[in-house]
């Protein structure tokens, strides 16, 4: 008998096929517990974020509010704490205020923090998480009134809409994201500027032009190497490259700003997108790949030629995986502290980036500043800040799904 087209039958098919559909339900049962580490992974990463950023507060007011004022605080209008400041802050004090936002401008929350952080002074004497504050909240009532017995107790969400709008702050009670936000926001644009047309353009080539020699073969291992570089390294490129050798440009001294060195927003976004670009590269060439052959040919049968039938059929149909690709990469550099920090971004900086020369901060960076302080009041503004990050990638993401399915129903 020929074993090799023997096929069991009767009792031995059946203790066969019962086999088969064991080693299935262990697979499946292997692949089901995978899932559920990653859910409860993520769950636990999304709940120790924000246990930090709410809790209860225990802090005192070095000065009196009624030394200057005989409203309670918290009834203040915007006028009255406009001319508490310039009454009692230095004028030095008031003038770099003013210099950095007209005063009356400010709004009236803005002016509220300055008032409590320039004049009455909030001392912060201890905070607890939300789990803390939930299931110990006698214990944390008790523990203040015998440490700390002139000190406020409040639950304080740190996450608000003045945490956003709010700059950088030696304060964790009233420091902000605003700076960082910006900072980050000034990268990705300057990043995506220039590694978008640059590694589509690329991609284009290497695609449907670069001839299948060992030239180009070479060119395609190195940017597969690229993407998996250490970011530190491309950090170590961008101080060589952009602030040191390219100064004058990145500076801004060749357009007349004298103010500044190579250590700018224009640096640190060109070197974020030399990061991203060989990710680029690959997305843009797996969205070309996939585009049907039979389009190609049904355009040259028709006398159309290569660089018509690239702009005309392969860009639009590849498009959507091209911009996917490209945010997703994105939201890599929005993520990165190592290669800004060599560049030189501010660990502290108040001043908002007004362009591509000027100093800067990023989100990642002030929440790594944040969390070396041993304050325990900046933690919970560090966690605050890891929400804010969060919801930024979530919203690029989004962003790449939104744009994906808008060009797939357009083409």
């Amino acid at each position: 008998m020929n074993t090799n087209n023997y096929y069991p039958q009767a009792q031995e098919f059946q203790k066969e096929l019962n086999s088969r559909y064991r080693v299935a339900s262990i697979w499946q049962s292997l692949f089901l517990f995978a899932l559920l580490i990653a859910v409860l992974s993520l769950t636990a990463l999304m709940y120790n974020v924000i246990d930090g950023a709410f809790g209860y507060i225990a802090y005192e007011y070095k000065n009196d509010p009624s030394e200057f004022t005989s409203t309670p605080v918290n009834e203040l209008t915007q006028e009255e704490l406009l001319t508490i400041l310039q009454s009692n802050l230095s004028s030095g004090a008031y003038k770099k205020l003013n210099n950095e936002q007209a005063m009356q401008t400010r709004s009236q929350a803005d002016l509220l923090n300055l008032f409590l952080e320039r004049l009455v002074q909030v001392d912060t004497k201890q905070t607890w998480t939300m789990t803390e504050s939930i299931f110990q909240r006698e214990k944390i009532l008790q523990e203040t009134a015998s440490n700390y017995p002139e000190a406020r107790i409040e639950f304080r969400s740190w996450l608000t809409p003045q945490f956003l709008v709010s700059p950088m702050s030696s304060r964790a009670e009233f420091a902000g994201v605003r700076t960082a936000v910006l900072g980050s926001l000034w990268l990705v644009g300057i990043a995506i500027a220039f590694a978008l047309p640059i590694g589509t353009g690329a991609a284009i080539y290497l695609q449907e032009y670069a001839p299948k020699n060992w030239f180009t073969s070479l060119i395609q291992i190195n940017i597969n190497n690229l993407a998996g570089v250490p970011s530190i390294v491309y950090g170590m490129l961008g101080l060589a490259v952009f602030v040191r050798l390219l100064e004058p440009l990145t500076s801004g001294s060749m357009f007349g700003i004298s103010d500044a060195n190579g250590r700018t927003i224009l640096s640190a976004g060109l070197t974020m997108g030399i990061l991203v670009l060989p990710l680029i590269i690959i997305n843009a060439q797996e969205a070309i790949k996939a585009v049907p052959d039979s389009l190609r040919q049904a355009s040259f049968g028709v006398g159309a030629t290569r660089w018509q039938t690239v702009w005309h059929h392969v860009l639009p149909n590849a498009l959507p995986g091209i911009l996917t690709g490209s945010i997703l990469a994105l939201s890599r550099a929005l993520g990165e502290t190592a290669p800004l920090i060599v560049v030189g971004a501010s660990t502290f900086i108040s001043v908002d980036p007004d362009g591509p020369f000027s100093k800067f901060t990023a989100l990642p960076i002030q929440i790594y500043q944040w969390t070396t302080r041993a304050q325990s009041e900046f933690h919970a503004i560090a966690a605050s800040g890891i929400v804010v990050l969060l919801v930024l990638l979530l919203t690029l993401n989004a962003t790449a799904i939104l744009l994906r399915n808008q060009f797939q129903r357009k083409y």
